[in-house]
């Protein structure tokens, strides 16, 4: 081989080798770029997952928080509405009981015995020789009927003798509406059977086991 022809073949091999490395130089960096490339697409996909699933517990536990805040209003809720509803069913039966002693306590029969059974017993304990004052409710007197008229009459008549001569007046008041209030003048003694002192008295009976079957039927 001449020497050109040494030299030709030495130029081809350097070129050939230097080729072939650039073609391997680029084939390791596509290589490097596509697995860089790889990767960083795998720890997209594996933040995406987890922030996925992050997002998702966290939603759940918000359902979940949600959910029992919403349980505990509701409970809340029925406790107060039954509260209010107790309350005011007591206070309906509390009415109820007053309205209805008032209405008993006005009619005449029963205003009439009551006023006698006062009169009877203050003139045997308590009034004897002093003045004594039987309140009654003044509406009787201003929308007072021919019978309730006649009512005051015959009570009169029934316990003048006994009584009224002793000093017991009868005074129409305001300050009952129902039933009747006997008090000594000028000294602090009272026998109340009105119709509030008489509706007071039921109520302490009846409210405590009225409440009681209220809390045992909502239970």
């Amino acid at each position: 081989m001449t020497e050109p022809d040494v030299k030709s073949s030495g130029v081809k091999e350097l070129i050939d080798r230097i080729r072939d490395e650039g073609v391997q130089s680029a084939r390791d960096k596509a290589d490097r770029i596509i697995s860089d490339a790889k990767a960083q697409a795998a720890r997209i996909v594996a933040d995406a997952k987890a922030e996925a699933a992050a997002a998702k517990k966290e939603a759940r536990a918000a359902m979940e928080r949600e959910q029992t805040a919403t349980i505990e209003a509701l409970r809340i809720a029925a406790r107060d509405t039954g509260l209010e509803l107790r309350s005011a069913i007591l206070s309906a039966f509390e009415e109820h009981v007053r309205r209805l002693v008032t209405d008993v306590t006005s009619e005449g029969s029963v205003l009439r015995d009551m006023i006698l059974v006062l009169a009877g017993r203050a003139a045997d304990e308590f009034i004897q020789d002093k003045d004594a004052a039987i309140l009654i409710p003044s509406r009787l007197e201003e929308e007072v009927s021919q019978e309730l008229e006649e009512f005051l009459k015959q009570s009169a008549v029934a316990f003048s003798a006994d009584v009224l001569r002793e000093g017991v007046e009868l005074i129409p008041s305001n300050e009952v509406q129902g039933g009747a209030r006997i008090r000594l003048v000028g000294e602090d003694l009272e026998i109340d059977l009105s119709d509030d002192a008489l509706s007071e008295m039921m109520l302490k009976l009846l409210l405590p086991r009225y409440r009681k079957i209220l809390v045992e039927a909502g239970q």
